[in-house]
Parts: C-alpha cells; structure tokens; sequence
C-alpha cells in the first residue's frame, strides 16, 4: 500500500539505470499540454510548472497536492460562513394572500364571488385544480402556511398539505376553497428560510461537526447524543488511513495560520524558542482538561477548540466589516467586554506563531490531540528507507515537528502531509500500512531526550480545569441566580438554560446567520460560564417569522433545528406593556407601532381598546375621543421582540418621546395569565403539540363558562356564596 502523493525530488537518474516509464495518465498530460510545463527526468531540468511551485515556496513545492486541498478547504470554510450563513441575499416573497400565490394569472382577477362561482363548473374546476397542483406542490414545503383563516380557526397556522391530509380532499381542492373564502387567508413568508435552505447544498456547519472534540465534550457535558458524533467519527475513521489529516488537509485555522507565519512569523525572529521544550505536550493536558470539565457540565471546548476559534474570530473580525461594507455601519451592533476578550484570544493563537513555526498546531491545539491520540489505531504512517543520508532537510520543512533527530517519526504528531518526501533528494521516504518493514533505515545512534507525556502535566490541567469550574459556577451564580438579575432572551428552540449552557460552544454560526443581528452574544453579564453565547437583544431588532437559521446551523442543538412550523410557536418569552409610560395610556399622543409590527408578522398577539374617552353630561363616550390603545393577547405572544424594537427605534431613538421602550420582552421562569409557561424551553418534543394542548385547555374552559353562564340565565345556576 502506498499513500505517495507528494512532488519528488527532481534528480538525475543514476548512470547505467533507465528511468522509471510514465504512466498512462501522466503520458496523456503530456500529450495535451505544453513540453515546457513539465520537467526534463533525464537533465534533471525543472519545468513552468516546478519553478511556479517553488516560488511559491517550499511546503507547496514539495506537497501541491496538499496546499490545493488546503486552499479549498479555506475558500469553503469562507464561504460556508460569508455567504450560505449571510442572511441578507433573501428576498420576501412578492405575494401576501394564498390566493397570489397558487392561482394562476386569469383566476387571481376575480372575486372571491366570482371564483365560487366558477367552483361550480366541473370542468373550469379540474383545470383550477391542475394548475394550482403544481403551484402548491411546489410551494407548500417553501412555507406556504397559513397565518389567518377567516371561518376556520383549525386551519390556523398549518401547511396546506397538513389540512389536505386531514380533510381528506386533494391539496389543490382544498387551496381553491379558502381562496374562493371572502377573505383569502393569508401566508406566512419565509424567505429566509427558503433562501438558506437554496444556498445550503450541505451543512452550513460542517467545518464545526467535523472537529471531534465538538462533539465529544458536549455529549459528555450536555449527558446527551450529539447528532454530530457521527460525523465526528466519520472524520477519525478517515485518519485512521490518514492519520492527522484533518489537521494536515482540511483545517481552515491551520491554513490561516500558515498564512499568517509566511507574512509575519517567518520575518519575527525575536521570539523564537527551541524545538524541543516542556511546551511540546500542553496540547495533551488541554485535552484532559476539556473533558474534565465537561464531566463537571462546564464546556470549555469554545475557549480552545480548534474551529470555534476561528469561527468565532472570523465573525468579531470580519462580520462587522462584512455588515458595514454592504448594509450600513449602523447596522452593526456595538462591542462589548466578550467581544474584545474574544479578538484578543484569536489574535493570540495567531501570534503564537511568533514562536514556532504552526506553534498552536504542533503543541496546543486539544482538537489535534484528539486526533493524536487516535493515531494509534493508524494503518499508515511514514517510513525511511536505508538510503537516507542524513541531510535533515526533512526535519527542517516539517511543519509539525513529526520528525526525530534520527529522522524517524514522532507518530502522535505526523499528519502525513508528505513535505517531507517532496524535499529528500535520496527518495528514502515513503508513505506505507504500518507493518511494512522493507529496508528501513537503521538507528545508529540514540535520538535525543524527548519530552515524553509527564503525570505532574495531566495532575496540574486536571487541577486546572477542576478550579476553572469551580469559578466558571461562582461567576454563573453571581450573574444569573440572584433575584432580580436579568435572564438572557434565548433564541427559539433553545434547549433548557442548565443544558444549553452545556451544549453551546460559543461559536458564534447563529449570530452570522441570524438576519437583523437580533442574537448578539452576551458579555460578562451572566458570567463566565455565559460568555459569548447568543442571546435576542430586542432593543437592536426582533426575530424574523420567516427566519429558523440560527437552529439550522448550530452544530450541537443547543438551539433545535426547527422546521418554520414549529419555530413559529416556540415562545422565546413575553411581552409586557408598561401602562405609565405607553403613549396612548399616558394620554399622550396615538401610537400603534407595536401592533402594526405584530400584525404584519402574523402572531395577532397584539391588539386595540380606546382609553382616556371624553363623556358627556349623560355619561355617554363622545366619538372621536380618546386613543387606540393595544392590549396584549399572550396566548398568541411568542416573545419575538419585532415590538420591543419598533418600539425603541421610533419612540426612544428617533423621536425621543421615551427614555425606554414602552413594551418589552421578559423570559425565565414564570406563567402567562393562562397557566402556561412564559418561555418554551424543551431538550426534544413538538411546540405545536403544546399549544394544540393550550388550545384545547382554554376551549374547554371557555365552553365551561359559557354553560355556566346559560345556567345562571335560565335559574338554574347558584353561585356558591349563595348556597
């Protein structure tokens, strides 16, 4: 078996042999392309193609392979995260009613009448029915859900595909009946959902589900399967053939870092340190570290894994710029103490190259000790041949200090990234199974001392991590569990607060991907254990209803991947009317900002009663007197925050006639008027289950009632303080 895929040593053939044959392939390039490209075997005389190669550099010139699939891997790393998770390229959708949307041209310039009418015609009906078949087929899993249906409350919120089941007729049937409704129901948009999912061929977050250590601390800390261990294991079994590859090949933060030691590093002597240190093994005792704290249920994964570093320093860096250059530069959400925490250790990692040469990649990076130590179960691993002649070029170009004194190879480390073949010019590399032992190079003499893993390193990031919980849960207690303390607005689909601050790895996909910037990542107000993790910041912007991006790219379902349907029901928390400062209620001037904001979202938990009327002598309302004033509905209220936002961009910022918004959005713990809890906050399970359930539970009692009532008009009802 041999897994040779670097540029060999250009050298001439030695004198009475004949040089190997090309293949077919390599006969066919040759055919098609220039001579001049390639190199001259038989001169040793390198090509274009060579002296391109070279003069990007060594690494390149020796592994090409390896810097394209890098390279790749890069642009796809970028855009993954600055265009299938920037919200901003979808466009709402030109219809507002079903009617719009389904019918085609001739029939959308009726009237509801007249489209009844011609219901009636069996054979106008069947050519209604074919065209509208297609439309709905086409459209209902794009969102096509209703959001008010006059005359038929049961249909409220459902896909015209779930009514269709349920009354048992053909969709297209069906949609012509509530088009031919006097009032046309109306649709839900959810533009941003159908742009993401057009954009989204694979995981937005796939760079974040491949880096095991993701998915092995979070199941340990959240005590759950995290759907991504698959794909984690996915990536170990490929390194088994390709031991550290993910490193080696794919890593986007090891690409930057390449880059960053080529235009800075290379040039910065000062800092340099020596090859072998006690530094050698930190990225060990940070491995154990992280996952003693996740059997503590404390995640530290964000603060050291390998991509939600860069993810997180791509979007505090980048994303600002990104908003600015396109939107606007008041579109981007002010800094806090977490984002400047945040760029520093991003900076950090890259600067740690100062040192060494990939200095976070050869000896501090955990997620490469995952894959380190899985390097024991190998198939492959590099070999040399007795032909070496002990030159050290191989020691010098590699660029994760894989490479012993004796040239032999340090396998934890080696990501068989094959530079090192490139630059022997004896050949004496290769790139074989394991067991293979055919004329290898002899050992004549000891190898330096090596830093060997030392019980006192795992002992002190044991007793390390151990003390970083313990002070991760004072700082948690200290910013969330005293009364009174604000508790952070989650995004919708959030898991319970103790799991989702175990699941969350800080990586900040949601905020890249939430439209508005309404999730902004919260400082150090909820404490250590809170820091960076996403929360609805409703003075800034509310959640979208035709937006689930943020579930659909988190990688750990610490926010549920929800379809529209449920994202839609699923409460984030409740809205509260201040009844002093409100316009209408102080009787200051006519306001209905919040309602209209509601209304157009399609939630309706919001709506109108006239207060401050004028009477007169009689006692009678004069008409005309008084304001619209808005009442809240909670049963309807999701706690969305487009309200609290309207709100305070009018009233509080532009007009100044506030010094707060007049509505806000509360979460936590705590029940709505009817019982239910403020805020949905489920590990699995359906939000539209539970508020069938609330539905049903309020029709039962208000059919009580009504009984109730018709008894006591009829006498035969006493009430009990009567008896």
């Amino acid at each position: 078996m041999r897994l040779d895929h670097f540029l060999r040593f250009l050298r001439r053939p030695t004198k009475g042999t004949m040089p190997s044959s090309p293949g077919v392939l390599r006969r066919v390039v040759h055919a098609i392309l220039p001579a001049a490209l390639f190199s001259d075997h038989e001169k040793g005389r390198p090509g274009l193609v060579r002296r391109f190669l070279k003069w990007i550099g060594p690494v390149t010139y020796s592994a090409p392979f390896r810097r394209v699939l890098q390279a790749l891997c890069f642009v796809l790393f970028f855009y993954f995260f600055f265009y299938v998770c920037w919200p901003y390229t979808a466009e709402p959708a030109p219809y507002t009613t079903l009617a719009e949307a389904v019918l085609p041209a001739e029939a959308r310039l009726m009237s509801s009448a007249e489209l009844a009418t011609a219901l009636q015609d069996s054979s106008r009906r069947a050519a209604l029915e074919m065209a509208v078949a297609t439309e709905v087929e086409n459209r209902a899993g794009a969102g096509l859900i209703l959001s008010s249906c006059e005359g038929h409350p049961e249909w409220i919120g459902q896909d015209v595909r779930e009514i269709a089941a349920a009354q048992q007729r053909s969709a297209a049937s069906l949609t012509l009946e509530l088009c031919a409704l006097p009032e046309p129901p109306k649709l839900w948009r959810s533009h941003y959902d159908d742009d993401r999912r057009r954009k989204e061929r694979v995981h937005a977050e796939l760079f974040l589900i491949i880096d095991p250590l993701v998915a092995i601390s979070t199941s340990i800390a959240g005590r759950t399967w995290e759907w991504s261990l698959v794909w984690a294991l996915g990536i170990l079994l490929v390194c088994v053939l390709i031991p550290r590859g993910f490193c080696g090949y794919l890593c986007p933060l090891g690409t930057l870092i390449d880059c960053f030691d080529w235009a800075i590093g290379k040039r910065v002597k000062r800092f340099r340190v020596e090859r072998d240190g006690p530094w050698m093994n930190i990225k060990y005792y940070l491995l154990a570290g992280v996952l003693i704290a996740s059997l503590f249920g404390v995640l530290l994964t964000g603060f050291v894994a390998a991509i939600p570093v860069i993810t997180r320093g791509m979007l505090f860096f980048f994303d600002p710029i990104q908003t600015g250059v396109k939107l606007g530069w008041h579109q981007v959400p002010p800094l806090n103490a977490g984002h400047i925490v945040s760029m520093v250790l991003f900076v950090g990692v890259l600067a740690l190259g100062l040192m060494r040469k990939r200095f976070w990649c050869r000896y501090v990076c955990p997620s490469g000790a995952v894959f380190s130590v899985f390097n024991l179960f190998r198939v492959s691993e590099r070999k040399v041949e007795s032909s070496c002649i002990n030159c050290n070029k191989c020691v010098e170009i590699c660029p994760f200090d894989a490479i012993k004194p004796d040239y032999t190879t340090r396998t934890p480390e080696c990501t068989l990234c094959q530079t090192c073949g490139g630059v022997c010019p004896t050949h004496s590399i290769k790139f074989v199974e394991r067991w293979n032992l055919t004329d290898l190079k002899k050992v004549e003499e000891e190898p330096k001392t090596e830093q060997h893993l030392a019980r006192r390193g795992f002992l002190i990031g044991g007793a390390a991590s151990l003390l970083t919980v313990l002070g991760m849960r004072k700082a948690f207690g200290a910013g969330l569990g005293d009364a009174g303390t604000k508790v952070p607005l989650r995004p919708p689909g959030s898991v319970p607060e103790e799991q989702f601050l175990q699941m969350c790895i800080r990586c900040g996909e949601c905020f890249k991907a939430c439209p508005n910037h309404v999730l902004q990542p919260v400082g150090f107000g909820q404490g250590l254990e809170g820091l960076w993790t996403p929360e609805v910041v409703a003075n800034w912007a509310g959640c979208e209803s035709s937006c689930n991006n943020c579930g659909q790219v988190c990688p750990t379902a610490a926010i549920r991947a929800l379809p529209l349907e449920e994202k839609r029901v699923a409460r984030m928390g409740l809205a509260e009317l201040n009844l002093n400062t409100c316009l209408p209620y102080a009787g200051k001037e006519a306001c209905q900002l919040c309602v209209d904001e509601c209304t157009a979202a399609g939630y309706n938990a919001l709506e109108f009663q006239r207060v401050h009327v004028e009477t007169d002598e009689q006692g009678m309302p004069i008409e005309g007197t008084g304001y619209l004033a808005p009442v809240l509905v909670p049963a309807n209220c999701v706690g969305c925050g487009l309200c609290q936002a309207r709100c305070n961009i009018v009233n509080v910022k532009e007009k100044k006639t506030l010094a707060e918004p007049a509505i806000v959005i509360h979460a936590g713990a705590g029940s709505r008027p009817d019982g239910s809890h403020i805020e949905d906050r489920l590990m699995d399970g359906s939000y539209r289950s539970l508020r069938d359930k609330e539905n049903a539970k309020r029709a039962e009692e208000q059919k009580r009632l009504e009984q109730e009532l018709q008894r006591g008009q009829s006498g035969e009802y006493l009430p009990d303080f009567l008896k």
